[in-house]
């Protein structure tokens, strides 16, 4: 198992880091199969007999644990290095599928809520911060495009999996209910071998070095920052809860339309098909890829305080222009909608050179995944702004009406992410290690915190 261990991943001369991106990709790409969980919902209805809010709570509890799972795993991630974590969340995500089709081969939801949930949400987050860190030490000159680079993958993970879960439904049997235990070993045996391609290909950078003709900022400039914070610190600072509240309320804006995406568009226009809404599906889910890529690499030339403006400001507009305008065109309403959720993509894949410009790249992962709780909360916080104000809404408005409240809401939420975000200043230097500690990697860094919290 030394094979795995930090040491023997550091990167030889003249490694290229030009690898390390397909290496995250292949983690997030098989990660991103979450996003398509709606492919699986009415099998499961079907077979286990029950409406569709047991099913639902299935994906709540692995995005849940998502964001839990990245919280407390960041500071292990560190410490440990890229490869143990991939391998992990390979154990954690691919087990996780293998226990949800014993669950479904025996009749047993709970062991669905164990496996696709509860354990497969442990090896999302793990293999979502897993590569964040990495890529940043070497990208430290284009961090935004390192990380959307990755992230985009997650996004887009849905594009592959949605329809090869649909064709292995339709391989193993007429009846979908019937596939769906075979489909999911299928799936994890697929996820396993890529995820661990990945794990075998990924490095660290060794502690001196940099792109070539690249020389690191002696003084701090705007909002980026020489000095390095831990984790530990980086909570005790406002600027860490500030960021938390700007990443809960990009993506509680953005992840209420993707929810419920379907179902609306055919509410603020009732002529289109069944066929022609999940079309609409498609085209957020291709917004959501593209901006993660575009937006965050455009932070790298505007910095990340005002890519944050334009997600968070533009946004509220947007989502006011749906609610005027939203129902005068189809077309109208999918390009407002589309670029809204560009933002929501671009919000996830900015915000880890957003911490690094602010707390350095000692410990990034590990502030990165204690900031993902923020994302638990929104998966929470945006259907429910939604479905309670258009089922409340019901008996009073019909079609586009029972919308406008909640996407008005939205409106407000955005704002109050907007000023957070204007909030944030560079972090006061008494956080930052002593200079006599910058050449730590995070594992020293690491090791320190779990001495002090001893």
């Amino acid at each position: 198992m030394s094979f795995l261990d930090r040491e023997r991943t550091v990167a030889p001369p003249g490694y290229s880091r030009w690898l390390i991106p397909p290496a995250a990709l292949a983690v997030h790409l098989s990660i991103g199969q979450v996003y398509a969980f709606s492919v699986f919902k009415t099998p499961l209805q079907d077979h286990f007999g029950v409406e569709g809010t047991p099913i639902a709570v299935i994906f709540s509890i692995a995005i849940v644990m998502l964001g839990l799972a990245a919280a407390f795993g960041g500071t292990w991630v560190e410490r440990n290095g890229p490869r143990k974590t991939m391998v992990a969340a390979a154990l954690f995500f691919c087990g996780g599928l293998f226990i949800g089709a014993a669950g479904v081969a025996a009749d047993q939801l709970w062991l669905v809520y164990l496996g696709y949930g509860f354990v497969g949400g442990i090896g999302l987050g793990l293999g979502y911060i897993s590569p964040v860190s990495t890529l940043i030490k070497w990208f430290p000159d284009r961090p935004g495009l390192a990380t959307g680079l990755a992230i985009m993958g997650f996004g887009g993970g849905a594009l592959i999996a949605s329809p090869l879960s649909d064709r292995l439904l339709n391989t193993y049997g007429s009846d979908p209910s019937g596939a769906i235990a075979p489909a999911f070993l299928t799936l994890g045996a697929i996820y396993l071998v890529l995820m661990l391609l990945g794990a075998f290909v990924v490095r660290v950078p060794a502690r001196d070095w940099r792109p070539a003709g690249w020389t690191p900022p002696q003084q701090s400039s705007g909002m980026r920052s020489v000095g390095d914070v831990t984790a530990r610190n980086a909570l005790r600072t406002p600027q860490f809860w500030l960021l938390w509240v700007v990443l809960f309320t990009n993506v509680t804006a953005g992840i209420g339309i993707l929810e419920t995406a379907s179902p609306m568009v055919r509410t603020f226009f009732p002529d289109i098909s069944v066929a022609a809404a999940a079309g609409y599906v498609g085209v957020l889910s291709l917004c959501n890829m593209a901006g993660r890529f575009v937006w965050s690499s455009t932070s790298d030339v505007i910095g990340r305080k005002r890519i944050y403006m334009l997600y968070l400001g533009v946004g509220a507009v947007l989502y006011l222009g749906a609610v005027l305008l939203g129902t005068t065109s189809v077309v109208v309403f999918v390009l407002l909608t589309g670029i809204i959720l560009s933002f929501y993509g671009g919000g996830f894949a900015t915000i880890p050179a957003y911490l690094k410009d602010l707390f350095g790249g000692l410990q990034v992962g590990a502030i990165h995944g204690r900031l993902l709780t923020a994302w638990s909360a929104a998966g929470v916080a945006g259907p429910l702004i939604v479905n309670s104000l258009v089922d409340a809404a019901g008996g009073e408005s019909s079609g586009a009406g029972a919308y406008r409240l909640p996407l008005s809401v939205m409106v407000g939420v955005l704002v109050v992410g907007f000023i957070a975000n204007a909030l944030v200043k560079p972090v006061d230097p008494e956080f930052h290690e002593p200079r006599d500690r910058r050449g730590d990697d995070g594992a020293a860094a690491g090791a320190r915190e779990e001495a002090k919290s001893r």
